[in-house]
């Protein structure tokens, strides 16, 4: 199964947002929507390439209500998700899976499972750097394109 995690904006009570409307409320129809994290849509979905088509249908409301859509595809990291552009270059065969451990944005997530001022890094010698940015309970590491490094 292919996790996806929308992530919701500041100010946003996303599930109200993306329930309320008929066009993502269809879309999300036939999901077990959950809150991975604070203010945000997770759901398990059967692929990669369905995560991404779902991403694809939600574009309109991720522009307007999300900070970040997340990917977690165990054929490609058991705890690293992908975004939601990386998900797409994987799927199209575009980028390989064991090329895209290099760029991270690292989220803190705080005890009340809030995610928190990304940080972006890159891997070094195999090792994730620690995250410094605030004092937080874990870390939420999220893989990106090269392009997407450092937005």
């Amino acid at each position: 199964m292919t996790r996806v995690c929308l992530v919701g904006s500041d100010g946003v009570d996303l599930r109200t947002e993306l329930v309320s409307r008929e066009t993502a409320r269809e879309a999300l129809a036939t999901y077990d929507l959950r809150e991975q994290y604070r203010n945000s849509l997770a759901l398990d979905t059967i692929s990669l390439g369905s995560a991404v088509a779902l991403l694809g249908d939600l574009n309109w409301y991720l522009v307007r209500f999300t900070d970040d859509a997340l990917v977690l595809e165990p054929s490609v990291s058991e705890t690293e998700w992908l975004s939601r552009d990386l998900a797409e270059a994987v799927r199209d065969g575009e980028i390989d899976p064991e090329e895209t451990d290099e760029y991270l944005k690292v989220y803190g997530l705080t005890a009340e499972r809030e995610l928190v001022e990304p940080m972006y890094l890159t891997r070094q010698d195999g090792e994730l750097p620690d995250y410094d940015l605030r004092e937080v309970e874990d870390t939420v590491v999220v893989r990106v394109t090269d392009s997407e490094f450092g937005d």
